[in-house]
């Protein structure tokens, strides 16, 4: 019973707009599916390594210092205002044209962008650490079903944002128009850097 309450706050979870769907969604816009798909990856590969921190109390470590958690915010919150900026100078160019780069290079980008915001985002540590404890059975393993709840959470996520992909793709013929590109580019510059200015003011 515990595992279905689980898996439909994760659902929730993963459907609220947040860091990780700016991430995704700028790169499927940018780059197409695969990209996006790279990013997604990215962004679980952070998660399990929080989710297994959690279990193991390590984010514990990173929470209990002012110093650590300041660093990873900061690094966060730079990391997503120069993606917003280049979001913002690419809506310049007059045809904002599609970026093309080599695929394999391009999705590796994607991947550590995904990876890289979801590392330096300490309130993913905080999440991690007050949300999958909620859910072990009393008298259960905690390392062990800690570690189990991470893994259910990456394959919601990994759900969720595989059909938010599949959706964008879907409707490529619009939203690759070039005003629609501009537009969304501009739009996710904005996001992006709202969200870093948001991450670096806000306090525990």
């Amino acid at each position: 019973m515990y595992l279905i309450a689980f898996v439909g706050a994760c659902i929730l979870v993963a459907m609220v707009p947040g860091v990780s769907t700016a991430i995704i969604l700028r790169q499927t816009l940018r780059a197409g599916r695969g990209s996006g798909l790279a990013a997604t990856l990215g962004n679980e590969a952070g998660i399990l390594i929080w989710g297994l921190a959690a279990a193991f109390g390590q984010s514990a470590l990173v929470l209990a210092s002012q110093v650590a958690y300041d660093v990873m915010r900061v690094a966060g919150a730079v990391l997503l205002v120069v993606m917003g900026a280049q979001s913002l100078w690419q809506a310049r160019r007059k045809d904002s044209p599609p970026v093309e780069v080599d695929a394999v290079s391009g999705r590796r980008r994607s991947f550590l962008a995904g990876f890289g915001t979801c590392l330096a985002n300490p309130k993913a540590a905080v999440f991690a650490m007050s949300f999958l404890p909620q859910f072990v059975p009393r008298g259960q393993n905690v390392p062990l079903t800690l570690v189990t709840l991470a893994v259910v959470w990456v394959l919601v996520d990994l759900l969720w944002y595989g059909l938010l992909i599949w959706t964008v793709a879907k409707a490529k013929a619009f939203l690759g128009r070039p005003a629609v590109r501009r537009r969304l580019e501009q739009l996710s510059g904005v996001v992006l850097i709202g969200l870093g200015l948001r991450l670096v003011l806000d306090s525990r």
